[in-house]
């Protein structure tokens, strides 16, 4: 069950909301080879772990498209809205990928919503994330997720 789950109501109030941070998931290479194997970026840096070793990170690394997909189940963990009839992933205003994710490691994501709007039959949030690999300072990624709630 997400942290915070409101009415559709109480959206237009929630500007400036700390959603808090999810639980650490651990990035697999069998993640990275499906997702190779979904988006055909086969990249030996992503999998080929031989190779890898002697590549610039030490170690094969996620796709950064593969850590930005995880937005989506993280996000199932911190927010959700009652009262709607459709939601909908309306895209990202800013995206950067900060820091690689090495095979093994563990990343969780912190989120804040920055911005509510009313759109035609609901509302916009834009929500600031970021996706932490523990032990590090540096994030793998930053990101502006924009959703849309419909009643």
């Amino acid at each position: 069950m997400p942290n915070l789950v409101v009415d559709f109501d109480k959206l237009l109030t929630l500007a400036g909301t700390d959603l808090g941070v999810t639980e650490y998931r651990e990035i697999t290479q069998e993640q990275i080879n499906k997702f190779a194997d979904a988006t055909g970026d086969d990249q030996w840096i992503h999998v080929d772990p031989e190779r890898a070793k002697d590549g610039p990170f030490g170690a094969p690394i996620a796709h950064g498209f593969l850590t930005l997909s995880l937005i989506i189940p993280f996000w199932g963990e911190l927010f959700d809205v009652d009262g709607v009839t459709t939601k909908v992933n309306y895209g990202l205003d800013k995206v950067r990928f900060t820091s690689p994710v090495k095979v093994g490691s563990r990343i969780r994501m912190r989120a804040t919503i920055a911005e509510v709007t009313e759109v035609k039959g609901g509302a916009q949030i834009k929500v600031s994330n970021t996706i932490e690999i523990e032990g590090q300072e540096r994030p793998a990624v930053v990101a502006e997720f924009l959703a849309r709630f419909y009643k």
